[in-house]
């Protein structure tokens, strides 16, 4: 069975973001659609942690990549359909082992207790037919509502400091959506 379609690959391709591009916890929150509270708490115990920046003191931003926010996403969609954070621990370190594009074309299905990952029609119609799987989550689908919520929200060049000397821009997102934060301490450097 192949990984992944061309069409899957093609979606992937089409709407990832540069991968230079990163999201503060803020705007990641938003569009995942969970709290500052449980993105802070899976960064502190491993189970999604920043892959472009993680905090490293009082004052630090951590900054998300799209296939963090991808994976934040898939987090939260099994945590309200009643998975343990055990088992969805079990999920994550799975999906980690894959690239971006990889994620695209898989879909998670559970039984509310395991979760089994497909990454063909034939696997998800054997799951169901077997009887394990009672929801699935089609990853791909979840790269397309992240998308769809970064096109209002900002994200920041992930250029180290060090490489610049300088805090890395704000990418304003359409609409004039901006991080507010970001702008306040731009306002002060200028002054």
């Amino acid at each position: 069975m192949e990984p992944y379609s061309a069409d899957q690959a093609t979606l992937a391709e089409a709407i990832l973001p540069e991968p230079t591009v990163g999201y503060r916890g803020v705007t990641a929150c938003h569009a995942v659609g969970i709290s500052y509270r449980q993105i802070d708490y899976w960064a502190r115990t491993g189970l999604v942690s920043p892959s472009i920046r993680d905090a490293s003191g009082s004052g630090t931003q951590r900054l998300y990549s799209f296939r963090d926010l991808v994976v934040l996403k898939v987090v939260k969609r099994l945590l309200d359909a009643g998975v343990s954070l055990q088992n969805i621990r079990k999920a994550i370190e799975t999906l980690r082992s894959h690239g971006v594009e990889d994620l695209a074309g898989i879909t998670l299905i559970s039984d509310g207790t395991t979760v089994y990952e497909c990454r063909s029609a034939e696997e998800v119609v054997d799951l169901l037919q077997g009887g394990q799987g009672v929801f699935g989550i089609a990853i791909g689908g979840a790269f397309k509502e992240i998308q769809g919520s970064l096109s209002m929200l900002p994200g920041e060049r992930a250029v180290p400091e060090e490489e610049t000397g300088e805090p890395a821009p704000v990418i304003e997102a359409p609409f004039g959506v901006t991080d507010e934060l970001a702008a306040r301490r731009a306002r002060r450097r200028a002054s």
